[in-house]
């Protein structure tokens, strides 16, 4: 597949040739922080979900996280961010759309900034995940979507399918284990 961009946040895939307007940005504090967000970005891809990734730091460019925060009213919105991790709850606080935070592990084992995105004002919620959590962020960003698209809804249906599956298969497996005392 081939995508050509248009302008800003607009890319024209010219194997279908529709435009795909971002319907969730990723943003995260720092490029180091992509091993992690590229999680989100691998869910939202699999579920053909049109999707944006910047690099915006609530400290070192804060006027544009409040241009990105302002602007951005037709879109989800996963923000990751390490130790002080004040991105997510910036952004929050800037627009009136659900904000999806991923605290990363990038100082105390992530807890600093779990605290400090969990930990919000009243008025400026943010949905948190857990450390390192993107995937689930992407998969909820999903389902948040999903509300008003069948289409993805069957695919979100699909992939929890396959996750009992999985478990149902490794069962059977355990079930070939054997030891002298095991029951089952």
């Amino acid at each position: 597949i081939f995508y050509l961009t248009l302008r800003k946040s607009t890319t024209l895939n010219l194997k279908s040739g529709k435009n795909m307007d971002p319907k969730v940005s990723i943003i995260m504090g720092s490029t180091s922080d992509l091993p992690v967000m590229e999680k989100a970005a691998k869910v939202l891809n699999d579920f053909c979900i049109p999707f944006e990734i910047n690099a915006l730091s609530a400290h070192r460019t804060p006027a544009e996280v409040e241009s990105f925060a302002k602007n951005a009213q037709k879109r989800g919105i996963i923000a990751g961010a390490g130790m002080a991790a004040h991105l997510p709850g910036v952004i929050a606080a800037m627009t009136p759309i659900p904000v999806i935070g991923v605290p990363i592990n990038a100082s105390l084992d992530g807890m600093d900034a779990l605290l400090a995105i969990a930990q919000m004002p009243p008025g400026i919620p943010v949905a948190t995940t857990a450390i390192n959590g993107a995937m689930n962020a992407g998969i909820l960003a999903a389902q948040i979507l999903a509300i008003g698209d069948n289409a993805l809804k069957a695919k979100i249906v699909d992939f929890k399918e396959s996750l009992k599956k999985k478990i149902v298969d490794a069962n059977n497996e355990l079930a070939k284990v054997k030891y002298d005392y095991k029951t089952n």
